[in-house]
């Protein structure tokens, strides 16, 4: 229990460290990750004025019955995919990847992908 107490800690303190140096304004809004081991989470968000301006997770509808797994690097990729069509549409073209103190390797990585795939830039 306690390793697990200090991974999450450790991952904390590497979110906080980058978030100092990367800020999301209406031009450049973040995209942030989180990943559990289930299910895996992202948003766009606008620092300035708090907002979340994009959201997709595979807890969506839309992408529900297209995923067998929920916590692999092919509902990972779909997220992506789901997140930048959105924020294509809002006119939302480049964004600043905040990947929430995890390596980016693995899910991290497939949903920035799979985000650029669609043309999302950053």
């Amino acid at each position: 229990m306690a390793r697990i107490l200090d991974k999450t800690k450790a991952r904390k303190r590497r979110h906080f460290r980058v978030r100092k140096k990367i800020n999301g304004n209406p031009e450049n809004p973040r995209l942030n990750v989180y990943r559990s081991l289930r299910h895996i989470y992202a948003q766009i968000i606008d620092d300035t004025s708090r907002r979340t301006l994009v959201f997709a997770s595979t807890l969506d509808p839309s992408l529900k019955e297209q995923l067998s797994s929920t916590g692999n690097k092919e509902a990972a990729r779909l997220v992506g995919e789901l997140l930048a069509k959105r924020a294509l549409e809002k006119g939302i073209n480049t964004v600043l990847f905040d990947r929430g103190g995890f390596l980016y390797h693995g899910r991290v990585k497939s949903l920035a992908e799979g985000a650029r795939s669609q043309g999302l830039k950053f």
